[in-house]
């Protein structure tokens, strides 16, 4: 049986790929912070505007967005800009919301960590049928 944090730590690779595939198109997608276009594969992580450490947003889909590595790992995030964006794609006081969303405490059981993983596996086998990529 997998431990928690190997759950987890599957759950990111699923979730990751699930995020950059949704905004991609013919397989490239662009940074939410710097605009740079890059294959989903190459280049791209997926950019966690409340970090990583907020289990509570960790795999909220709107707190989530395909960034390049650059403004991810080397510029921190650019959180700025990335509330800039955020608002812009979902509407004014989606990054405060989010900030919000950030500080509850969430706990997740064996059962929620492998329906995620169920979910996110599916879904990213779906998007690349339906976008014709590998």
């Amino acid at each position: 049986m997998k431990t928690i944090s190997k759950l987890k730590k599957e759950l990111d690779k699923w979730f990751s790929l699930y995020i950059r595939l949704r905004d991609s198109k013919n397989g490239l997608v662009q940074c939410i912070t710097c605009g740079c276009v890059k294959n989903y594969k190459q280049g791209m992580q997926n950019g966690h505007f409340q970090s990583r450490s907020h289990l509570a947003t960790r795999f909220d889909e709107q707190n989530c967005q395909p960034q390049c590595v650059g403004c991810n790992m080397f510029k921190q995030g650019e959180q700025y800009k990335f509330s800039i964006a955020l608002d812009s794609k979902y509407g004014e006081g989606t990054a405060q919301e989010l900030e919000y969303k950030a500080r509850q405490i969430t706990k997740f059981t064996r059962a929620d960590y492998e329906e995620k993983i169920t979910y996110y596996k599916s879904a990213v086998k779906n998007l690349k049928e339906e976008k014709g990529i590998e």
